[in-house]
């Protein structure tokens, strides 16, 4: 055995067993920014013996305060996030197998992704991928572990299909929350060491599942807020016999059916159709000035980011068109998942 585990192999629960099984794991980590590339870390330092890193964007330089694996010269040369993380983790233990998947998870290709991960690991940033990925893995009965993190905020909680509640129990009402308005990392930011403890608190629990010591899983919703010093776990609701996912089996996500971004056609725009959540534009509308031009009426609002993913450092480039019932057109794009990530990003999750 590497002595580079030893201090973990010293750890009982873990012993010279459960490092075996670690090596011998395959983990997914679904998306490489702030919370993918720090639980990627972990586990990599942990000797997990297969990796496979999905993401579809690239580094720029506001990822480099919270995003651990990437350095100045990765946002420089613009490289994708998925290519970045497995250069440095190959650095880091090149005994592993490190796969860099650039590619955005959609219904069609979550299968491809997915198949024969132990675990998965919740990286995301928006939560129809997070509702994609709770279909996967209930159908396919692989654990994976939730987790989200801004401002000085964050959660998680491990779903294990046939024993927990999933995210659809949790959280069976997304999308109607009247008028909610809701906060991202790009319009309030994210601390760093947030994103660190919910990364630690997720990888916890992967390992647990690896190495079989289920009895340690917690089996609750935890949250904190560092700033606040508010710590929390509540008790997680017992699976929902009429849940659409867990109960009914009804994957209307990994089915494609509940998409939310169509490419328009010779359009040069994506329309983003989230007609179930309904938006006060006045207030999205306070939360988006600083961040570019803003007009906004009772119908409608127009929103022209000063940096859209690197796009520009001048508005113009890209417009949104964001409505009340929650539908949005986005101009110039034609990648729907770059337009997912726009919406996001400044609207909500």
């Amino acid at each position: 055995m590497d002595d580079r585990y030893s201090r973990q192999i010293l750890f009982a629960p873990i012993g010279a067993g459960g490092q075996q099984r670690l090596a011998a794991a395959r983990v997914t980590v679904v998306g490489c920014g702030a919370l993918g590339t720090a639980q990627a870390d972990l586990l990599a330092r942990a000797g997990v013996g297969r990796l496979h890193l999905v993401d579809r964007d690239f580094v720029e330089a506001s990822n480099l305060q919270r995003q651990t694996l990437f350095d100045e010269e990765d946002a420089r040369a613009a490289l994708p996030k998925a290519v970045a993380a497995r250069a440095r983790l190959g650095r880091v233990n090149s005994a592993i197998r490190i796969e860099a998947l650039v590619a955005d998870l959609i219904p069609a290709n979550a299968e491809e992704l997915l198949a024969g991960s132990d675990v998965v690991l919740d990286g995301t940033d928006n939560f129809e991928t997070r509702y994609l990925l709770n279909d996967w893995a209930v159908a396919r009965g692989v654990p994976w572990v939730y987790g989200a993190a801004v401002a000085s905020r964050g959660m998680s909680f491990t779903v294990i299909p046939g024993e927990t509640a999933c995210l659809n129990c949790l959280f069976p009402e997304y999308g109607r929350e009247g008028a909610a308005v809701h906060e991202t990392c790009d319009t309030v930011g994210v601390l760093a060491w947030t994103v660190s403890q919910v990364a630690a608190v997720q990888v916890a629990e992967a390992v647990k599942l690896l190495v079989g010591a289920r009895s340690s899983l917690r089996r609750s919703l935890w949250s904190a807020d560092l700033w606040r010093n508010e710590f929390r776990e509540l008790a997680a609701p017992a699976r929902d016999p009429q849940c659409r996912a867990c109960g009914h089996r009804e994957f209307v996500h990994l089915e494609g059916e509940a998409r939310a971004a169509v490419t328009l056609c010779g359009r040069n725009a994506v329309q983003i159709h989230e007609h179930r959540r309904q938006l006060e534009l006045a207030a999205l509308a306070v939360r988006l000035r600083p961040h570019g031009e803003v007009r906004a009426n009772d119908f409608a609002l127009r929103f022209l980011p000063l940096a859209a993913l690197g796009a520009s450092d001048a508005p113009g480039k890209i417009e949104m068109m964001i409505f009340p019932d929650g539908r949005a057109l986005i101009k110039g794009v034609a990648d729907a998942g770059l337009a997912r990530s726009l919406y996001a990003r400044y609207v909500g999750a």
